[in-house]
């Protein structure tokens, strides 16, 4: 009896650890649903912050489920999943997170958890429990957000100084303040949609896992999906200040005809991989659209340097994550 509320506990305890990992997502990646928006002027942070978070709850009622099922199905082979894999998977996520954080680099929380899951399944059964197919498809749309929101963002951006050669700028710029409110709002659908879904997955593998739900059951609890929709929202109400300066500043200096561009070239590739159940990276896409819409208006007026130190940051995340979900993997054995 004693083992079976042990049992309970601890995976009670990883439920609210992958909460606050969701809550710590919509912190982190605030910035990439608001930096435009503040850094064009258009809405002050206290505003923008709530409006984000609105549209990140909206989600649940717009997206199917496939980014949580490629997840908690597609990535690890789930009876290599125990309750010390999801440990070390969410320590190694969430431990990348505060590194990068702190240090106001926009690195991905997705695949942040990703890495942080195949390290931990690595460590208990080596690679033979992963599943080629689904790692695969997320890997490589590391370099294909980004590079779909630098085109998407780059061709918006020629699109709107054709269609609008005739207006004066100041028309112009009153036209994109109102229009900047409908492309960050659908950012901030698409990042609620596809973020929020990476933990709905994550609790679901480790509820099937523990023999609380059935590897047959087609979705997880309600209550599941509602509190990870709720934490990403709250996540994003408190924000990351830290980022946002680089996500809106450091890389380009945008204007709200370029903050609606790249919004709306990132939101496109959200909604895009989101509907093929492909966990992408907010920040990778984002920053892509942004840099697209900068190089356009002058090659010189994107930060290269800053863009590249990000990058960078985008190839560490998965094996950094992945090694200190390994070692957290062996040290949950002295914990439970």
């Amino acid at each position: 009896m004693q083992s079976v509320e042990l049992a309970f506990w601890v995976v009670a305890m990883l439920v609210i650890l992958a909460l606050l990992f969701d809550f710590m997502n919509g912190f982190h990646d605030a910035a990439n649903s608001i930096a435009t928006v503040v850094s064009t002027g258009v809405l002050k942070p206290q505003q923008a912050v709530l409006f984000a978070a609105f549209f990140n709850v909206l989600a649940i009622a717009v997206f199917q489920l496939k980014v949580a099922s490629t997840v908690g199905r597609g990535i690890v082979d789930p009876g290599a999943v125990d309750q010390h894999v999801i440990f070390g998977a969410l320590i190694g996520a969430i431990a990348w997170n505060v590194i990068t954080w702190w240090y106001g680099i926009p690195s991905s929380s997705s695949h942040a958890l990703i890495g942080g899951i195949v390290g931990a399944v690595m460590a208990k059964a080596g690679p033979s429990a992963l599943i080629a197919a689904g790692l695969t498809k997320t890997v490589i749309f590391i370099f294909v957000s980004p590079l779909l929101g630098f085109l998407l963002g780059s061709l918006m951006m020629v699109a709107v100084a054709w269609a609008f050669r005739r207006s004066s700028p100041l028309r112009a710029d009153g036209w994109f303040r109102r229009l900047q409110l409908v492309s960050a709002g659908l950012y901030s659908l698409g990042h609620g949609g596809n973020d929020a879904q990476k933990t709905i997955g994550l609790i679901w593998l480790l509820l099937v896992s523990s023999g609380y739900m059935s590897a047959q059951d087609q979705s997880p609890p309600t209550w599941v999906i509602a509190s990870c929709y709720l934490a990403i929202g709250l996540g994003t109400m408190f924000g990351g200040w830290r980022i946002v300066r680089t996500m809106g500043q450091k890389i380009t200096k945008l204007k709200p005809v370029g903050g609606f561009c790249a919004e709306t070239g990132g939101a496109i590739t959200l909604f895009l991989a989101t509907t093929l159940g492909i966990p992408v990276s907010t920040t990778h896409t984002i920053t892509g659209a942004i840099v697209g819409v900068g190089s356009v208006q002058r090659a010189s007026g994107v930060r290269w340097g800053v863009a590249g130190s990000i990058i960078w940051a985008w190839i560490f995340t998965i094996p950094a994550s992945a090694l200190v979900a390994g070692l957290f993997y062996w040290l949950s054995f002295m914990l439970f």
